[in-house]
């Protein structure tokens, strides 16, 4: 069991490391707030694919809940932010919602 966790735990970070080149390259704003989203659930499932190996495990499934709480959270926030900015542009160029 270990040597698969070990394999599930590196595939996991390649798609970490893939996540990471969407969010900076981007080359929308909608696919970095999915590459954010696909690190988020990465994240939890490596902690917890970690957890299989840790001793004592309950620090780790813990840091995985509050990671799987915390990309919501973050999507919410992302989507406010995009429609205050939405706001903005849409002022500054002169259409006031007429």
């Amino acid at each position: 069991m270990p040597e698969l966790a070990s394999v599930v735990a590196v595939a996991l970070l390649v798609t970490l490391a893939i996540g990471m080149v969407r969010v900076i390259a981007g080359p929308t704003a909608g696919d970095r707030l999915m590459s954010l989203l696909l690190i988020n659930t990465t994240g939890v499932a490596l902690l917890l694919v970690l957890n299989i190996d840790a001793a004592q495990g309950g620090g780790l499934v813990d840091a995985a809940l509050a990671l799987a709480v915390l990309g919501p959270v973050t999507t919410v926030a992302f989507l406010v932010v995009a429609g205050r900015l939405r706001r903005v542009e849409s002022d500054k160029k002169g259409n006031h919602g007429h």
